[in-house]
């Protein structure tokens, strides 16, 4: 039972992190290639840089972004399993009760 809550959790924080639009587009950068702290502030101009960083905490407590230091830099990547994982349980059953709904329908 303490794992569905902790699954629960997971996916509250998932949700939370997407309800974004500054840390969806944070993801899409994400999604074309890793980047930098640095490059990430730069590509998000009109934010400060604390508000990014606040960001990219949120992200990462989410489970969406790993990062790793290389020196003085912080080399962020996407982490989709999360992503898939809500796809998984939410998205790929409502859509398959919408087809069979569709189907149901189309056959009266």
């Amino acid at each position: 039972m303490n794992s569905a809550i902790d699954k629960d959790s997971d996916d509250d924080r998932v949700f939370k992190a997407l309800a974004s639009p500054v840390r969806r587009r944070i993801l899409d950068e994400l999604k074309v290639s890793p980047r930098t702290t640095g490059s990430l502030c730069a590509r998000f101009s009109e934010l400060d840089r604390t508000t990014v960083l606040q960001h990219l905490r949120v992200l990462e407590r989410a489970e969406l972004v790993s990062g790793r230091k290389a020196g003085r830099e912080r080399h962020l990547s996407l982490a989709p399993l999360p992503i898939k994982r809500i796809h998984d349980r939410w998205i790929g059953g409502y859509m398959n009760a919408a087809v069979d709904l569709l189907a149901r329908l189309d056959g009266e």
